[in-house]
């Protein structure tokens, strides 16, 4: 999958989610490959995007943001009719079914439209933050990736794992959507960002 490249990224309009969490860093990146980038809080901010960014936070805040803000429904109806979605850490934990901590089932807001469980603060808090060069599926060289009280992701039959830390899938796509435990956006390297648009120019 990760060998998908944007072609005309000017033709683009990305949605971040912008309630809380490490947003500007994902628009900054997207701008400059050259993509529109319109900041999403209220659902009408949704209207005329080609994809949606849900950025790392805290995905419990997130979670009860979107429900305040009315955006939970609307981005569930959107990534059910194939919308392009990518959720980085506390996004990717929003858009699991099932969410665990320590082997315990967490209620909280959800899109649920990632057939996985997501286990949140899997790599420890934060002072067990790291960085890992990444083998990832599709790119040639590794991708230097940061995690940060970052989950992992499992039962993931039924996606497609595109990278994996001590045999723990940290990167995955199912359909349109992408799910990464780390943070692609608090570095340089905006190939992952790239694919994404990739994956939203094919419709």
């Amino acid at each position: 999958m990760m060998d998908i490249m944007v072609r005309h990224p000017e033709r683009l309009t990305v949605g971040v989610l912008a309630l809380q969490g490490a947003f500007r860093e994902h628009k900054q990146l997207v701008e400059r490959i050259g993509a529109k980038v319109v900041e999403v809080r209220l659902p009408k901010d949704l209207s005329g995007i080609d994809g949606l960014i849900l950025p790392g936070g805290e995905s419990t805040t997130i979670g009860k943001l979107m429900v305040e803000w009315k955006l939970l429904e609307p981005i569930r109806a959107l990534g059910l009719e194939g919308l392009p979605l990518w959720g980085t850490c506390a996004g990717s934990i929003l858009l699991a079914k099932r969410i665990t901590e320590r082997g315990r089932e967490m209620d909280q807001d959800r899109l649920g439209l990632l057939d996985i469980t997501a286990v949140r603060n899997a790599f420890g808090r934060q002072r067990e933050s790291f960085e890992a060069d990444l083998a990832i599926k599709g790119l040639e060289t590794p991708f230097h990736s940061i995690f940060i009280r970052a989950p992992l992701m499992d039962d993931t039959d039924s996606t497609e794992v595109l990278s994996e830390v001590d045999g723990k899938a940290v990167f995955l796509r199912q359909g349109k959507i992408l799910a990464s435990s780390f943070h692609p956006e608090l570095g340089d390297d905006d190939r992952i960002h790239r694919a994404f648009l990739g994956l939203m120019e094919q419709g």
